[in-house]
């Protein structure tokens, strides 16, 4: 009953937190288009009344005019019904923590330790996770302090301390843990970014000026520095929030390498984008970024097997199966944490262990499965899979 209730609680969080990241990368995609795609007011008394750029737009059958102040209208109050883009920021970190905790937390013997990366009892897993994930926004945090106004500078060193970061989680985590782990910890830097600098930087400047004091720009320009980076998070934190389904990129020996390519990928085709709002086609970019893709594409294919000279027998795979595999890949699993089969994938037969032949020596031979080798394959067993489906995955 443990593990069913904790699959609809996984189900439930994992939903909840894609509508709210939908919500939230959207609204964040939407402003960064509208700023950059501001013109001078065509009204000259909407420039008098402070209007700094608007975008007229149609939609939905109607039109819209969307116009900036940077200090408010001049000359008459602020109005009192303003909208605030935040929560959409705060349930989407606080959902995704809620499944971190879930999945990587509860399951981490499952999902988060690897004992051939670095045996660690499930206490000190989640304490390292938590660790991890703190540290990132203080280094963060501190360097944006440091090298504020210092844009190039910053981008090579945010850039060097993800990889680093990166890095260090493999060797910590199991591929998949670190990698989620990345992706938390980028998610974490944008919603602090909002709760501790965009929204109480944005609520000062409101206070000034229903106050009528002069408004201090320096919010405003933390504001926007934090704002510009979670733009270039985006792609690199959704790339993560699905690679669990695609452990072809994980499981690479060199998996954390791969999530640095991925990553400048999503970056470089992101800045393609916030060009062309503001009317700059650099084609390079996207050119750039689909480069890297086909490269990974190409180096990530899988190996040819030699089918060898000596026939495997199927008797000696589904041995293999029958003790590596079925404690979760069963009808009804007998290994804690499942309440049922992974992705459905059920193999106690010959049938159902051939009509999932070629996912099984993929896995298997990559070393995402079992999970954290919770069963203790061999590399002699994993081999033996892998030839028996080069020689074309007989089952009698």
């Amino acid at each position: 009953m443990e593990s069913y209730l904790l699959d609809w609680a996984n189900l439930l969080l994992r939903w909840l937190h894609l509508i709210t990241g939908i919500a939230w990368i959207g609204a964040s995609f939407y402003f960064v288009m509208l700023d950059n795609s501001l013109r001078p007011p065509k009204n000259p008394a909407d420039a008098q009344r402070g209007v700094f750029g608007e975008l007229w737009a149609v939609h939905g059958g109607g039109f819209y005019c969307s116009q900036k102040f940077l200090t408010g209208p001049q000359g008459e109050p602020l109005t009192q019904d303003l909208h605030w883009s935040k929560w959409e920021a705060y349930t989407t970190w606080l959902s995704g923590m809620s499944l971190l905790a879930v999945m990587y937390w509860a399951g981490a013997s499952t999902h988060l330790i690897d004992s051939r990366v670095l045996a660690l009892s499930q206490p000190a897993a989640i304490g390292i996770s938590v660790a991890f994930i703190a540290t990132g926004w203080l280094v963060y945090d501190a360097l944006c302090r440091a090298l504020f106004g210092r844009d190039g500078l910053m981008a090579v060193l945010l850039f060097a301390f993800v990889v680093l970061a990166d890095w260090l989680l493999h060797q910590v985590f199991s591929a998949r843990g670190a990698y989620i782990h990345v992706g938390a910890m980028l998610g974490t830097m944008m919603v602090a970014n909002v709760f501790v600098h965009i929204i109480p930087g944005q609520r000062r400047m409101v206070a000034q000026i229903r106050a009528g004091q002069p408004v201090d720009p320096r919010p405003g320009q933390v504001g926007k520095q934090r704002s510009v980076h979670n733009t270039y998070f985006t792609l690199p934190v959704l790339f993560i929030m699905i690679s669990n389904h695609y452990p072809m990129t994980y499981s690479h020996p060199n998996g954390w390498l791969v999530l640095v390519v991925m990553t400048l990928a999503g970056v470089l085709i992101r800045q393609f984008f916030v060009l062309r709002h503001r009317g700059q086609l650099k084609w390079w970019l996207p050119a750039a970024g689909a480069a890297l893709l086909a490269l990974l594409i190409v180096l990530l294919a899988p190996k040819p097997v030699d089918a060898g000279v000596g026939k495997v027998a199927f008797a000696a795979v589904k041995s293999v199966v029958d003790q590596r595999c079925v404690a979760c890949h069963a009808a009804t699993p007998t290994q804690p944490g499942f309440a049922q089969a992974p992705k459905g994938v059920v193999l106690e037969s010959a049938e159902q262990i051939g009509q999932h032949a070629a996912k099984i020596a993929e896995t298997v031979a990559s070393g995402y499965m079992p999970l954290g080798n919770l069963t203790g394959i061999t590399e002699q067993e994993r081999r033996l899979i892998a030839t028996w489906h080069a020689q074309g995955a007989a089952t009698r």
